[in-house]
């Protein structure tokens, strides 16, 4: 007697025995992954059954997957951890990672208003600021003297 596996329990979602929700929800579940990205540049994306599952690819070599990274997230530790939610889900493939894009920066914050308390502009400059060689003065636009170049010299005159 052959027992018949129920349908519900047999998922539309696996490709060559890879879930690709779970990788999906896998990848978003990253702290630096804003969403997975489907368009170009390398239009990754599996078709199932009435729907698409955009920025996944299951083949029988690799597990694909195209991302949106949040601005500031280390492309090396982003990659580490998709590369580890994705290793017990990928059947032993290996795993490409395709950087589609990078969100926006988060917008400047209004500057804060001064108080009795706060600091001048140049007290506020960090570290990286000196005061000019020839100036003196630290709010030049270069923190560095500015060299004379030959192209940039006068010839020397002849007296004759």
């Amino acid at each position: 007697m052959s027992r018949s596996i129920p349908v519900a329990a047999v998922s539309d979602a696996v490709v060559d025995g890879v879930d690709v929700d779970a990788v999906a929800t896998a990848v978003r579940g990253c702290p630096g992954v804003l969403d997975l990205y489907g368009g170009p540049p390398q239009l990754i994306a599996t078709y199932l059954p009435g729907r698409r599952v955009e920025g996944v690819r299951v083949d029988r070599w690799a597990v694909a997957v195209q991302v949106r990274a949040r601005w500031g997230a280390a492309v090396s530790d982003l990659s580490a951890q998709i590369r580890a939610a994705l290793r017990p889900l990928a059947g032993g493939r290996r795993i490409d990672i395709v950087w589609a894009d990078v969100a926006d920066p988060p917008p400047l914050s209004a500057a804060p208003a001064t108080t009795s308390g706060a600091r001048s502009a140049p007290e506020r400059r960090g570290s990286w600021t000196r005061p000019n060689a020839y100036t003196g003065r630290v709010d030049d636009n270069s923190s560095e003297p500015t060299i004379p170049t030959g192209a940039a010299t006068r010839p020397p005159s002849s007296s004759a």
